[in-house]
């Protein structure tokens, strides 16, 4: 099963529109999972017009419209593994001892909110992914979002793709 993580895509605030080339990927994967701050109704609309299956979460940007139909924390089985998405995880200090406290039944947390590309497995062997930001890379060199394939149970082929 091949995934696709993105967040903080912020439109139109950020940016007026997505980058074509996430916007390709959408419907060339299985499923997209969105780790909030979408921050206007009409995004959400598009990936869940582009995606086969949509997994997603708000974020602290995201107002009462967007919170109506996403939850704070989404929890998915996908090709045997289990997933959490969450937009906040609090400062990088500690993240992975806090997350496997908080998450200790899945595989994989998928997070946002910094915009900072992450990837780290805690003691516990939680896996912790940030896909970075499409639309606003803050001090990042680059504007980015994650694949992955989900297959038997196990995560394999993590790319930060970068798309600028």
């Amino acid at each position: 099963m091949r995934i696709l993580l993105t967040s903080d895509t912020h439109l139109p605030r950020r940016a007026k529109v997505l980058p074509e080339r996430l916007l390709a990927e959408l419907a060339a994967v299985d499923v997209v999972i969105h780790a909030g701050d979408w921050v206007d109704a009409a995004a959400l609309d598009l990936f869940e017009a582009r995606s086969r299956r949509l997994v997603g979460v708000y974020g602290n940007n995201d107002g009462p419209d967007l919170r109506s139909r996403l939850p704070e924390v989404a929890r998915v089985e996908l090709g045997g593994v289990r997933f959490a998405v969450v937009h906040e995880t609090g400062p990088a200090e500690g993240r992975e001892r806090r997350c496997a406290a908080r998450y200790p039944d899945v595989d994989v947390l998928v997070f946002g909110h910094s915009h900072i590309p992450w990837d780290t497995v805690a003691a516990s062997g939680l896996r912790l992914l940030n896909p970075g930001s499409p639309t606003d890379r803050r001090r990042q060199p680059h504007h980015t979002y994650m694949t992955l394939t989900a297959d038997a149970g196990e995560v394999t082929d993590v790319a930060l793709h970068d798309l600028d």
